[in-house]
């Protein structure tokens, strides 16, 4: 029964922690912005770096299952 929550958040972080990583390699690849009016080495950066943490959030959670 609290199996539920933990399946449920790590499927979300792990399927936009995923996203994330894909849209913005598909950004820097098409080279088009990241971000609008922000470094794009700056954006890019961070972007990947909040994907991966989501990813890894995401995992941690079904780790606790």
């Amino acid at each position: 029964m609290e199996s539920g929550p933990a399946v449920f958040a790590g499927a979300a972080f792990a399927l936009f922690g995923a996203a994330l990583l894909l849209w913005t390699g598909t950004r820097v690849l098409h080279r088009a912005p990241v971000a609008h009016g922000v470094s794009p080495v700056a954006s890019a950066t961070l972007a990947t770096v909040f994907g991966v943490l989501f990813l890894v959030l995401g995992v941690w959670c079904f780790t606790r299952i």
